[in-house]
């Protein structure tokens, strides 16, 4: 599997998410693209030191988010990325464009060389806090084979965070796992109602006896609960490693060093 070759494990790795500052031309930008670099790669020298399994690169603070992301965005990241890559060359790296810039995350996966995308809106529509979101595997999967970027693996949201799933209230979690299994998904993300909420570790049981692809969490999982999650594949941290809990503070290095030794006593 192509998870296992990226990882080196099928269980409960660890990936850490590196927040940029505010990018151009967002409201509360105020940083050059040289400053925004450097945070974010001091940022990964530290969850690298602290053993951490891999990392997700993320626009977070480009509030409020749009689905028309500007070609400044793409570009910045891009840079960014690509010294993230530099400063963790051998560390599994993704990036996550918001909100729901999926080809435009491909393609700074593909300039930087990082091994993964996390995806919005990959099966099923939906209503976003940014608005009403379409399904794009069929877009994005044409467009990942036409730039050669098909060893860049897509990891899938399904029913995602900061969104109302009225539109599908029919269609379970497993069932929309399934189809993005089917619409040739890498993995599929669970996560809770919002960032930082624990993702419901019944769902997790249900996706895990319903698909063969990798299942990760993505949202709430902190060291008092790992327990409840550590079979999934792959555990996407970021609020829990800032200070206080909140994603908008600096990272605390203790905190990542004493969740991953935790782990490593679990995952023995």
């Amino acid at each position: 599997m192509k998870f296992l070759q990226l990882f080196g494990r099928l269980k409960s790795s660890v990936i850490g998410m590196v927040h940029l500052k505010a990018l151009p031309g967002t409201p509360g930008s105020v940083l050059p693209v040289t400053q925004i670099l450097e945070a974010a790669c001091e940022e990964a020298e530290l969850y690298r030191r602290a053993g951490i399994d891999g990392l997700i690169i993320e626009n977070m603070n480009d509030i409020p988010y749009t689905l028309h992301v500007g070609p400044e965005i793409t570009a910045s990241m891009a840079t960014i990325c690509a010294a993230v890559r530099q400063t963790c060359p051998r560390l599994p790296l993704g990036v996550q464009v918001l909100a729901c810039a999926n080809q435009q995350a491909l393609a700074v996966a593909l300039a930087a060389g990082l091994d993964f995308i996390r995806a919005e809106s990959f099966v099923f529509s939906h209503v976003a806090d940014e608005g009403i979101v379409n399904a794009c595997a069929g877009d994005i999967l044409r467009y990942r084979k036409a730039v050669g970027a098909e060893h860049v693996q897509i990891f899938a949201d399904v029913k995602k965070k900061h969104s109302s799933h009225a539109l599908t209230a029919d269609v379970s979690v497993s069932d929309t796992a399934k189809a993005a299994e089917f619409f040739l998904a890498d993995g599929v993300i669970l996560t809770g109602v919002s960032t930082g909420q624990e993702a419901d570790p019944g769902d997790l049981r249900e996706v895990q006896s319903s698909v063969r692809i990798p299942v990760l969490i993505g949202s709430g999982v902190t060291l008092e609960n790992v327990d409840k999650y550590i079979d999934a594949s792959a555990l996407i941290i970021g609020s829990h490693f800032k200070k206080s809990g909140d994603w908008r503070n600096s990272l605390e290095y203790d905190k990542v060093a004493s969740f991953m030794e935790k782990i490593n006593k679990l995952r023995v």
